[in-house]
Formats: C-alpha cells, sequence, structure tokens
C-alpha cells in the first residue's frame, strides 16, 4: 500500500502554535510521525503497511507582507528541499471586509484600537489545490491511501468522492476541531499527542 501525506500549512501551523505556546516544530520529523500515526490504523484494520511515497505541503502568502518573505525563503530553501517533500505555495490577496454586529445591525470597517482597515486574506486557491491533487493523484493511481493533515470541512466532498471509490483517507486533525471531516474519513487520528514528540529543542 503506497500513503501520500496531504498537509495544509496554516490549518496546522496556527494551532501547533496556540498548543504548543509557540514552540518550534520539527518538519523534518513530521511527516514520519504523522505516517507512523496512519500506519498504526491501517495496521490494526490488518490492511498492512503502507509506505509513505511523498510528502505535499500547500501554503499561502502575502506577496505584500514582508513577514511573509522569510516565510517563503524557508519553505523554498528549507522545506522544499527535504528527501520526499514537496511545496506547493499560492498567493493571498488581502481584501477590506467589514464585520457586521448583529447587535446594532451596524458595519465595522476600522479596527476599533488603531483605526487600520478591518479585512481578511482568502486561502481559497490552496484549498481548491489540495482537493484538486487529492483527486487526480487518485485517478493516477498514484496512492492507495491519502494522509490528510487538516480539520478543514470544505475538504468533506473531496473525501466522500474518493471514498466512494475505493481510496481510503485518513484524517489527522486538532482535538476539537474538524468533526465534520474526520467523521466521512475511513480513520482519523489528533495530532495533540505529537507536540511533545515534535518540539525542537
Amino acid at each position: 500500500m503506497r500513503l501520500r501525506l496531504f498537509i495544509d500549512f496554516w490549518n496546522f501551523q496556527i494551532n501547533w502554535n496556540e498548543r504548543s505556546n509557540q514552540a518550534l516544530c520539527d518538519w523534518k520529523s513530521l511527516p514520519t510521525a504523522l505516517a507512523r500515526e496512519a500506519q498504526a490504523r491501517l495496521n490494526a484494520a490488518g490492511l498492512g503497511q503502507p509506505t509513505l511515497e511523498e510528502t505535499r505541503v500547500y501554503a499561502s502568502y502575502e506577496p505584500a507582507n514582508p513577514k511573509d518573505a522569510k516565510l517563503r525563503q524557508w519553505l523554498t530553501n528549507f522545506l522544499d528541499r527535504q528527501p520526499g517533500v514537496r511545496v506547493f505555495q499560492a498567493e493571498r490577496h488581502w481584501r477590506r471586509r467589514a464585520i457586521h454586529c448583529r447587535g446594532c445591525d451596524s458595519n465595522i470597517v476600522n479596527c476599533p484600537s488603531c483605526q487600520a482597515p478591518i479585512g481578511r486574506a482568502s486561502e481559497k486557491a490552496i484549498d481548491s489545490l489540495i482537493v484538486t491533487d487529492l483527486i487526480n493523484l487518485a485517478w493516477e493511481g498514484a496512492y492507495d491511501v491519502a494522509l490528510l493533515v487538516s480539520s478543514d470541512r470544505d475538504f468533506v466532498p473531496a473525501v466522500d468522492l474518493l471514498q466512494r471509490k475505493n481510496f481510503k483517507v485518513v484524517n489527522a486533525c486538532w482535538s476539537g476541531q474538524g468533526n465534520e471531516l474526520a467523521r466521512v474519513c475511513w480513520a482519523s487520528f489528533p495530532l495533540d499527542g505529537l507536540i511533545a514528540g515534535l518540539t525542537r529543542r
């Protein structure tokens, strides 16, 4: 059995930062640790020991953000050069977006503290890329088991489709999140228990 690992970078990293108290994650060891957890669930079902074929990391960035320039250097010059790892990057564009208050029925367009415009940068391009790769690689026969690291419910339709075609999807997500996605996957496991072993010292 062949296992391919799909990591939704920001979905993983933001939660890692919060739950590890901003500790550094050992990204070199992360794919092996995740594959080991998936292998344990497959072994328990009597399906054998899958081989990790490839790790695919999907990350977005804001071109105008100086912090993201440093992130892109790390993604390109470190992570993408690790054995068996491929990094896919997409631009994230910030747009002004008011917040609607249900209490007073008004729109807040500027931050009450600093008066900066309120908005957000959408990551839809990354979600679409992950879904496309999950389906294309399955149709090409590139894997038997997909290990999807995300708690985003936008992946539910793609996972449902893959499993109806007899591909197994194992989900790794943070506890208290991603219940809808975990429910439709063949198996799932929480990431929280991996923090101690993956914290760089």
